[in-house]
């Protein structure tokens, strides 16, 4: 009897799991006692099953001295049990003869019955592995997938995404010219197949954007997939199986092959149309310890625990993992190689990265670089509570510079732009407020060191903390987080729509000119708002989803945006990439209060414009801004881009509009 048939009717209970933002000498001794069980475990690859027509090995990491770890499969609708042998350095394997492709099966550790920790097929809500020929869930031409290409992870300009929110609503209007245009209907709504979808591969061409920055998309705990007709929202940060496809996004979850087949044609989709997926990973915790895989598997091996013996929970959602152990760390490492060479993905975003070590994050970044360095890898430079390890050796923003080919979210840039995350109400740069400048300065030059940057006057940051340019991600909102319209209603009471609609296309102008990576929350193209919502992860529908009926309600920002990314991509003095470069080329003309002003010189083969200057007025007064004298060409003021020019300013001194950019050059 097939896996699908076998658990159609089985359920997991699962544990509701905190929110990320709900909550905020002994360990030495265990874990020399579990290196010393490790050291020689180092070439076991998580290949914990491994399948053959003719025969299917299971390997288990879990302790040494454990009474029993058996296998137990499904044989037919009897239940099968199979004594795993220990082969030594914590190490048990058993071979099953004979073909037992879509089987059931999971792992007894003492009576803690679990799929493993690396399961590679489940069955519905990830309670049961299953014995899958990977083969056959590759899509037609799968073997002739191509990455991509990309030359610098300046080039990237990154859409994150969640599923749900984007596809969810089923009659989509892509036209923004015609109010009364055809709708086409979702076929797939909420799903993985949605991105395959001609409308969706569309509307991100027609943008530009060319990377897609996927929401969790494993298997996790908050969603139950046997009620998918009842409504239900989570953003998945909440972790069961850590490589394999989430089952709510598949049509069906009872089978596993499935979620599997499915997930790689959307990657192959994207793929085509010339887009690269980048897969939101959460190694840092899990959805809770009782019930982890990695706990019922090896218990207390996988979790950091403070002195007096309790977990740390840096994640804030009640434990912390710990990848300075051994196997902890080879699990990650193997985990990113998995989803690089089984789904083909283009890169990941690592949630809460500072509760990792630098170490851990380093060597991942080197087994990436043996298959594709262009793989781009970036994570949140901070944790959401304090570690049970030393700050540091954690990968955090400010040890940024320790961890080469790594990025990290600029926070600084981010509340420099729109006030600070801890509060809502508070506006900055956008609300006219002086005091941002030299935040944002530093931001647009990606965070480096530059002599015209007072870093003692940045915001978080009293030093540059990026090596490379490319190791900033630029940005003004996220998931987390109001949306940008939300935000500028809560920070500037009494917003009016052409105001409102004037500082977002400000602040995009300055996430999408730095020499940073770009990085933008979907919709925000389509002036979209999640009803003033802060933590939006397990709102509704109705305050989630998209409404595509903003593409032609502003057509003016949905143009903006587009023509904005269409800029950055055009020239390539935006895009510098090397810090030598932008020292080189960047210089900021006197700043004012709320304006910030920047001259890239001198360009010569490495831009068709030999000059470009880019005001950015925050204030509600026009400004008149000093520079070098020369006949320019305008290409953006009032809201509108148009490379092709819209107008022409000589002299030494140029007026910039209220609360808007100017783009000029020569």
């Amino acid at each position: 009897m097939k896996i699908s048939n076998i658990i159609k009717n089985m359920r997991k209970k699962h544990t509701t799991p905190l929110s990320f933002g709900e909550g905020l000498g002994v360990r030495l001794v265990f874990a020399l006692a579990m290196c010393s069980a490790t050291a020689n475990a180092q070439d076991f690859n998580f290949d914990e099953v491994t399948y053959t027509p003719s025969a299917t090995t299971f390997k288990l990491f879990a302790p040494a001295d454990a009474k029993k770890v058996n296998v137990l499969y499904q044989n037919g609708k009897a239940e099968k049990k199979v004594k795993m042998k220990h082969t030594g350095n914590g190490i048990w394997t058993a071979t099953v003869k004979g073909d037992i492709k879509d089987k059931a099966y999971h792992f007894d550790v003492d009576g803690r019955l679990s799929v493993g920790v690396f399961a590679k097929a489940v069955g519905v809500n990830g309670s049961y592995g299953a014995v899958v020929d990977m083969t056959e869930t590759n899509p037609t031409g799968w073997e002739n997938d191509v990455r991509p290409a990309l030359k610098s992870p300046a080039d990237l300009v990154i859409y994150e995404m969640h599923h749900r929110d984007f596809s969810i609503a089923r009659n989509i209007n892509l036209n923004p010219d015609k109010v009364f245009a055809k709708r086409q209907s979702t076929k797939y709504p909420g799903k993985f197949l949605a991105l395959t979808e001609d409308w969706a591969i569309e509307h991100l061409k027609d943008l530009g954007v060319n990377a897609i920055h996927i929401l969790p998309s494993f298997d996790y705990a908050s969603v139950d997939e046997t009620k998918l007709d009842v409504p239900q929202f989570n953003w998945g940060y909440d972790p069961v199986n850590y490589n394999v496809p989430d089952g709510s996004y598949s049509t069906d979850p009872y089978n596993p092959k499935t979620r599997i087949r499915e997930f790689k044609q959307m990657v192959q989709a994207l793929h085509k149309a010339g887009i690269r997926v980048i897969l939101d990973v959460v190694y840092n915790h899990t959805f809770n310890i009782d019930n982890s895989n990695f706990q019922l598997t090896y218990p207390d091996y996988y979790y950091r625990k403070t002195a007096d013996g309790k977990y740390s929970d840096g994640s804030g959602c009640g434990n912390e993992t710990a990848s300075d152990m051994p196997m902890m760390r080879k699990f990650m490492i193997e985990s990113v190689k998995y989803w690089i060479n089984e789904y083909h993905i283009d890169g990941f975003r690592f949630d809460l990265m500072a509760i990792h070590d630098i170490e851990t994050m380093n060597e991942i970044r080197a087994a990436v670089n043996e298959i594709d360095p262009s793989i781009f890898i970036y994570g949140e430079g901070w944790s959401a509570g304090t570690c049970a390890y030393p700050q540091e050796k954690l990968a955090s923003k400010a040890n940024t510079k320790q961890m080469p080919g790594i990025a990290a979210f600029s926070d600084d840039i981010r509340d420099a732009l729109r006030g600070p995350f801890s509060d809502d109400t508070k506006g900055a740069f956008l609300a006219g407020l002086p005091g941002n400048e030299e935040s944002i300065k530093a931001g647009i030059a990606g965070m480096i060191a530059h002599p015209q940057v007072d870093y003692t006057k940045v915001n978080y940051s009293k030093e540059p903390w990026a090596e490379q340019p490319t190791q900033m991600i630029s940005y003004v909102s996220c998931h987390d987080d109001m949306c940008l319209v939300d935000r500028l209603k809560a920070s500037i009471p009494g917003i009016q729509e052409d105001e409102l609609i004037r500082l977002d296309q400000l602040a995009q102008t300055a996430v999408f000119l730095s020499q940073g990576v770009p990085f933008m929350l979907s919709g925000e193209e389509l002036m979209r708002d999640k009803k003033g919502v802060h933590n939006s992860f397990n709102s509704p529908d109705s305050i989630n989803q998209f409404n595509w009926n903003g593409k032609f309600l502003h057509p003016q920002i949905y143009n903006y945006y587009k023509n904005l990314i269409q800029l950055r991509k055009n020239h390539p003095a935006f895009r510098l990439g090397k810090a030598c470069c932008v020292r080189k080329h960047l210089e900021f003309l006197p700043s004012q209060d709320a304006l910030v002003a920047f001259r890239l010189k001198d360009l010569g083969d490495k831009d068709t414009w030999q000059n470009i200057i880019v005001i950015l007025n925050g204030s509600k007064e026009p400004r008149e801004v000093c520079i070098p004298e020369g006949e320019y060409t305008i290409v953006a003021c009032d809201g509108v881009i148009n490379e092709e020019g819209l107008g022409t300013v000589s002299g030494t001194t140029v007026t910039a509009d209220p609360q808007t950019a100017l783009i000029i050059h020569n």
